[in-house]
């Protein structure tokens, strides 16, 4: 009721203001006419962009945040944002070694500071002697730092153990969003039944619903099999693509490997079937791989859409046009304020990359010390050099510590009635199912919504419901970061598992 009254305020206070001004002159003489930008008159697209993970229960519990400063009593101390995947804010310490080197180039007289080890120190020399003015502060040419890219480029070829990656293909960027946004936009085009669809996992993270309708763009779902741990069904990628064929252009698939907000990790064989769909279908490919350090299950690997299109053979990698997405936000770093990332094209028309190179010169550049962060985690310290040990300990227990909390999440949530939990194979998400009475579901247009509101009101956790990425009809999920700390963690689940059998029982 709460969202809906705000929602109600909103409208009645964005209706235009003609009327009320009509009659009365202005100071020029000329009538007053109201807002000359309004609701009304405003791009209807970018009203029909819906972010869930930060939409209302965000807004509330920001809300809730500023009442407990001011003294308003509530039934807990604190609102735990359980909401989005900012390891930082959760409580992650960062990598000392990334942060040594940043400091380094921020402010370069800590350079004769005998504090900070030599390979550090090499480093930010050779990152600054590539930036104008030798300052992170100056503008970076529009594709990303020259020796950056190549450094990104000689790291893609290790991780897929020696397949050739070009500098040139690399386009740096304001994290992954960015990259992923901005590839949208060239693919996007013609109207009516001729306009671009695009092919997104449901769930989907809301980047790209949100994208494909700031963009106009027709956004074709294709289910992802909860039965069978969030799985990919090529059976179910054809009647997808068959079906919107009768009103769109497919043109792209979209595929987030490990998932989110699933947490599901595609097998080899998997990935080989989306290549060849998209093969067979003239698709092309995007594959959002910023999670690709997390995978904790057992018998779980990860496999690059890169590395296995070409070890396909040339049927394939000399045709299959892709773009692949990677961020310093996720995986061990969880550095997102500094909105580092990268993607790679392959197979595209060098006219369009023509295109590209001029799309993100627009925005001048990425954030230098976004880019200085990337470098460092594509190109580490190495067993020879003085931070080695130190950054290996580090990275090994951040990823050691997930791997802990998807086995607690899954484990917890399956013990209580009416949650059903998937294992978390990688990523930073759990999404379980939640059963819901009757008499919930009659009450709320949007069941799963009023689940997380009452929640967040009673108990202080943020969550954001199912529906904001994405569910089968009528069924009810939430989804959950597995970042706090341990004991915080155990604290939030047994704080859900409680609220969700006592929900149960007050609408039962």
């Amino acid at each position: 009721q709460l969202l809906y009254a705000r929602a109600k305020s909103v409208k009645r206070s964005s209706q235009p203001r003609a009327e009320a001004g009509e009659g009365v002159a202005a100071a020029n003489g000329l009538p007053c006419r109201g807002k000359v930008l309004n609701l009304d008159n405003m791009n209807p697209n970018v009203r029909r962009v819906e972010y869930a993970v930060r939409g209302a229960i965000v807004q509330r519990a920001l809300q809730i945040d500023k009442e407990l400063k001011e003294g308003v009593k509530k039934p807990f101390t604190e609102v735990i944002k359980a909401n989005i995947g900012d390891a930082h804010a959760m409580g992650q310490k960062p990598i000392t070694f990334l942060r040594q080197v940043l400091a380094l180039c921020a402010y370069p007289d800590l350079l004769d500071d005998n504090k900070f080890p030599d390979d550090s120190k090499q480093r930010a020399r050779r990152i600054l002697e590539a930036c104008g003015g030798h300052s992170i502060g100056a503008y970076s040419s529009s594709q990303g730092i020259e020796c950056i890219r190549q450094d990104v480029a000689r790291y893609i070829e290790k991780r897929d153990d020696g397949i050739s990656s070009d500098p040139d293909n690399i386009y740096l960027a304001t994290g992954a969003s960015d990259a992923i946004v901005t590839m949208l936009k060239l693919l996007v085009c013609g109207k009516g039944r001729d306009r671009t669809g695009v092919m997104i996992s449901i769930p989907q993270y809301p980047l790209y619903s949100a994208a494909l309708a700031d963009l106009a763009a027709v956004q074709i779902n294709y289910y992802l099999d909860e039965d069978k741990c969030w799985s990919l069904d090529i059976a179910e990628l054809k009647r997808a693509v068959t079906a919107a064929r009768q009103h769109c252009n497919p043109r792209v698939i979209c595929i987030i490997n490990p998932g989110n907000p699933t947490g599901q990790v595609q097998s080899r064989q998997c990935i080989e079937d989306v290549i060849r769909f998209a093969k067979e279908e003239h698709l092309f490919l995007m594959a959002d791989e910023v999670y690709q350090d997390n995978v904790y299950a057992e018998g779980c690997k990860f496999h690059s859409f890169k590395r296995v299109l070409f070890e396909m053979g040339p049927e394939y990698s000399t045709t299959v046009e892709m773009a692949s997405f990677h961020s310093t936000s996720k995986c061990y770093m969880g550095e997102c304020g500094f909105r580092g990332g990268y993607m790679e094209v392959i197979n595209m028309d060098p006219e369009v990359k023509a295109q590209l190179t001029k799309l993100v010169s627009v925005r001048l550049c990425p954030p230098v010390p976004g880019q200085a962060l990337l470098d460092l985690v594509v190109n580490p310290p190495q067993p020879d050099e003085p931070s080695y040990d130190k950054f290996m300990k580090e990275r090994t227990a951040v990823l050691a510590a997930l791997a802990e909390k998807a086995g607690l999440t899954e484990q917890i949530f399956n013990t209580v009635p009416g949650i059903t939990c998937n294992p978390v194979q990688g990523a930073m998400y759990t999404f379980p199912r939640i059963t819901l009475p009757q008499k919930a579901i009659d009450k709320a247009k949007v069941p799963d919504m009023f689940y997380c509101m009452k929640l967040l009101e009673e108990e202080g956790i943020c969550l954001v419901p199912g529906s904001g990425f994405g569910q089968r009809e009528g069924t009810f999920h939430f989804r959950m970061t597995i970042l706090p700390p341990t004991e915080k963690l155990k604290f939030v689940l047994q704080k859900i598992s409680d609220f969700h059998i006592r929900f149960t029982q007050e609408f039962s």
